[in-house]
């Protein structure tokens, strides 16, 4: 508690100075809980907090030099640079990450204890977090999912009174927090969190309940912060100076130390050697934190991304059947699943059912529950959860059915899931796939019928997947299942029931490769998905009537964007055409006739064009469905029209 107390006194002082160049959330007033909780964790044991975070992860074991250099923006510091106060990464001693925002970490220590039932390991996930986050979905989505699949998950909740300026007495319709577990199925404590003795005895039975029965808990421990929300900020607009005065007699480091003298198990003199050695600890951390370097600027871009691994192109392609979309996914998903424990299926109704759209046929009765999972309707949730899950070692796909739903978990894919490699500086992988269908042309309306793939593209961290055929879904589906990296694979519902001559045998396909499904020299069309299929067609048809050469190309990933492929045609041919059944506002048709303008400007014979759908949202008739995207007749038009440019 004492090295947590000075290690804040001295980041204090030091942002006062302007070392610390962003926000500074210090942890006094609060050091029993992490203190005490954190002394009955292994190193196997996961703990996940919140921004104010500094206490917990020097409590899990971090060096206070890794942590003073962190918010010092070195190279030294335990994420390296990359995260500051509130993105504080050490996987190699259990502290997994403290995030910004509010609420995610909660799902994602759901995830961690996930994946060690999925393991059979006997460790315990921690969630550390304030009053604030009771009040977000978050936490009901986290409580629920760990109560209906006993997760060893023990969940903390630090009532400090305050989520940034705004009391909790306000802020919540129920004034209590613990007792709040028992809604969920889960037993509920409410504690004094400046008693360690108190939070020793609960933090040891709560442990036992995760370890030997997979059973969480939730515990309030009643605290308070006695500096402000953040250092430089206000803080006597809200409290007065009083209620903190009162609070800051009920010190538990002071408390401590009473308890020790009254019971003669230190003397003065002893707990003053202590103080004076953790004083030097820090000054020493402080001084040396100061003299470190900055990261070097070259390597600003490293750990978005990890590496690719060389795809696997080998095996008999010689036998080969008429299978759909989904079939060849399927066929995939069981192969990869049958030799990689570490992989399992989320979704809603993917279990028995099989799926929405039979993703999962079958796989239930041969993996189990474990590892084809039906989840409640919690995208936020079970998003989230699979983010902790992959942060801890698993390999999770979440079937979402239509990316609609998943717009509902758009904080946890792009706070959380495309940065925390990054974050991280590599040391944590996020080897998720979040898979489901896109597009228009069934009469779903406008919650089943989005693709949006330009605007995830837009996040970097993302890889971005949209097949337009069985073999190349089976291809691009298996280098996801290898992949270190978060991969959208978007199947557009009008063509999963497409067939194609598919290979039995394993084969991958290298993300960023576009394929050149049509050779000619008079004409480029890139085209997307569903339109491929329809500007294949149309192409066909114009070649055989008018004798024109024209080249398609299909990019099967939208990012990475293999702009390579369609440069070299467009130096072939003159011309460019882009076909996109998402809005042509922000579009990845948009994002290919700015880049292809700028680099292949001396090439072009005419000016670049682009065919997208409606700026609207997707009625429901047929007759209206029909007039907000492109169709044959659109397409070949267009197609005439770049002809006479």
């Amino acid at each position: 508690m004492y090295t947590i107390r000075k290690c804040e006194e001295t980041l204090a002082k030091a942002a006062q100075q302007g070392l610390v160049f962003g926000a500074c959330h210090t942890y006094v007033g609060q050091e029993a809980i992490a203190s005490t909780v954190c002394e009955e964790l292994e190193n196997n044991d996961l703990i996940f907090s919140t921004h104010r975070g500094h206490g917990h992860a020097l409590a899990k074991g971090l060096d206070p030099f890794e942590l003073i250099s962190e918010l010092f923006g070195k190279k030294t510091g335990c994420s390296k640079g990359r995260g500051g106060s509130m993105h504080l990464f050490k996987p190699e001693i259990g502290l997994m990450g403290t995030s910004g925002i509010v609420g995610p970490n909660i799902l994602q220590s759901c995830g961690a204890g996930y994946a060690m039932n999925l393991f059979n390991k006997h460790n315990v996930s921690i969630s550390f977090f304030g009053d604030g986050a009771v009040n977000n979905g978050a936490f009901h989505e986290g409580l629920n999912m760990a109560s209906i699949w006993k997760l060893p998950v023990i969940f903390i909740c630090e009532n400090n009174q305050f989520a940034t300026e705004v009391p909790f007495s306000y802020s919540s319709g129920s004034k209590k927090i613990g007792s709040r577990g028992h809604n969920y199925g889960i037993k509920g404590y409410e504690i004094d969190g400046n008693d360690v003795f108190e939070i020793h005895k609960t933090i040891n039975l709560a442990i036992k309940d995760a370890k030997e029965e997979k059973k969480p808990s939730l515990i309030e421990c009643k605290t308070y912060r006695t500096r402000s929300h953040a250092e430089g900020m206000v803080d006597y607009t809200y409290r007065t100076k009083g209620e903190v005065n009162k609070w800051r007699k009920k010190c538990p480091i002071v408390r401590l130390e009473k308890h020790f003298l009254k019971n003669k198990i230190f003397t003065d003199k002893e707990l003053n050697k202590f103080k004076e050695e953790i004083d030097s600890k820090i000054s020493f951390s402080y001084q040396k934190a100061k003299e470190a370097q900055f990261p070097e600027k070259s390597t600003v871009l490293d750990f978005v991304y990890s590496d690719y691994a060389e795809t696997n192109l080998s095996g008999n392609h010689s036998i080969s059947k008429n299978k759909n979309m989904i079939q060849a996914t399927h066929d995939v998903l069981d192969y990869e699943m049958g030799k990689n424990d570490k992989i399992f299926v989320l979704g809603e109704g993917i279990g028995k059912r099989g799926g929405n759209f039979s993703t999962t046929i079958g796989l239930y009765e041969k993996y189990g529950q474990l590892r084809v999972c039906d989840t409640p309707i919690c995208e936020r949730g079970f998003v989230g959860l699979a983010c902790g899950a992959a942060m801890a070692g698993a390999r999770p796909i979440v079937d979402f059915m239509f990316i609609d739903f998943i717009n509902d978990a758009f904080g946890e894919i792009i706070n959380q899931i495309a940065k925390i490699q990054y974050m991280s500086s590599g040391r944590i992988k996020m080897p998720i796939i979040l898979r489901g269908c896109i597009g228009i042309g069934h009469s779903a309306a406008t919650h089943h019928s989005g693709s949006y793939y330009a605007l995830y593209s837009h996040f970097p961290g993302l890889t971005i997947v949209v097949p337009s055929n069985a073999y190349d879904a089976k291809g691009l589906f298996a280098t996801a299942l290898n992949c270190d990296n978060p991969v959208l694979f978007l199947e557009h519902r009008e063509i999963i029931m497409n067939k194609d001559e598919v290979p039995d045998a394993n084969y991958q396909i290298q993300f960023g490769e576009a394929n050149i499904v049509i050779e000619g020299n008079e004409l480029t069309v890139v085209a997307i998905s569903k339109m491929v299929i329809l500007a294949k067609e149309v192409i066909e048809g114009l070649s055989d009537s008018y004798n024109c050469s024209i080249e398609l190309i299909d990019p099967r990933c939208v990012s990475p964007l293999d702009y390579e492929t369609i440069l070299e045609s467009v130096k072939k041919t003159g011309r460019l055409l882009i076909i996109d059944e998402e809005f042509e506002s922000c579009s990845i048709a948009s994002q290919i006739s700015s880049k292809i303008g700028d680099i292949a400007f001396d090439y072009l014979d005419a000016p670049i064009k682009a065919l997208n759908g409606s700026f609207s949202p997707t009625p429901y008739s047929p007759s209206l469905e029909s007039q907000v995207i492109p169709d044959s007749a659109i397409i070949k038009k267009k197609i005439m029209d770049m002809f006479t440019e």
